[in-house]
């Protein structure tokens, strides 16, 4: 690579967290914060401070943030790049500036708990995936996990549940119940802009015709196909299984075109959520 293809998409990917962020911090604001929603996180911790004492939540987010990136990086060594610390300092900012120049969009909790979750999960995953991060908690569990020894899904969960609860203890706890709701919908978005939304499909087929299977289907559909090895367990026989990626709408034609050549054919289909190389998406 170039060192100017190089430095394109480094600042690509710059632009692309910045977009997450900058997304991330409109769910605060539109939805979250003035609903008083703290679906945990330095997004929710600041929004318990700015309710009780008046504190702007990008200040609370930077606050939060610096002392465990040095602790991050005095007890676990780089575990984030630089790309990570100015998604976190970029939040922070635009999160009390937007709280200037925006306005909610509603004052209904439950749809703010959906849409801020869901908005708010789709920027941190928008960082994410370009190799940036918004920092908070995902620190905090890292931390967990070097002194107690705690699996860091499991110290990622205990962290935002203890905000949520605080948050319970401040606002309420019907506010905390749309913040759990609001933390469960945004993880899910999270995992959906990072592994994609599947409409890509596996298939594995074990027959006694691979070659013929294999065959048709490079060949009408387009799509390379590879045999794995495999033995039958029960009759101690080896069979080739063959591996495809296609699309759904090529569902219907690859069970077709296997069954008009093998009818005994076993075929199992399954959900793939992202696939990269040549006749899908780039790297």
């Amino acid at each position: 690579m170039s060192v100017v293809s190089r430095w394109q998409r480094v600042a690509y990917e710059y632009i692309m967290v910045s977009l997450g962020v900058a997304t991330t911090a409109l769910a605060y604001n539109w939805f979250l914060i003035p609903n008083k929603i703290a679906g945990g996180g330095a997004g929710g911790l600041g929004t318990i401070f700015l309710h009780l004492w008046g504190f702007p939540v990008g200040m609370t987010i930077l606050i939060y943030n610096i002392p465990l990136f040095i602790a991050v990086f005095h007890f676990l060594g780089p575990r984030f790049g630089l790309k990570s610390v100015y998604g976190a300092v970029l939040l922070g900012i635009l999160t009390d500036v937007f709280g200037v120049i925006t306005t909610p969009i509603t004052a209904d909790p439950l749809l703010a708990a959906i849409y801020g979750g869901s908005i708010g999960g789709v920027g941190i995953g928008l960082a994410m995936r370009y190799r940036g991060s918004t920092g908070g908690t995902d620190l905090a569990a890292l931390l967990v996990n070097h002194f107690t020894g705690t699996p860091i899904g499991q110290s990622l969960l205990m962290v935002d549940t203890g905000i949520i609860l605080l948050a319970g203890i401040v606002f309420g706890p019907e506010l905390a119940l749309y913040a759990f709701l609001s933390l469960f919908l945004s993880s899910k978005a999270i995992d959906l802009v990072q592994e994609g939304i599947g409409y890509n499909k596996a298939a594995y087929i074990i027959s006694q015709k691979p070659t013929q299977i294999a065959q048709v289907v490079m060949e009408q559909l387009g799509r390379g196909v590879t045999a794995l090895q495999g033995t039958g367990m029960f009759t101690g026989n080896e069979r080739q299984v063959l591996f495809v990626i296609v699309t759904r709408s090529e569902i219907a034609a690859i069970k077709e075109m296997v069954r008009d050549i093998d009818p005994r054919a076993f075929v199992v289909i399954s959900d793939v959520r992202e696939v990269l190389g040549e006749g899908f998406k780039g790297m």
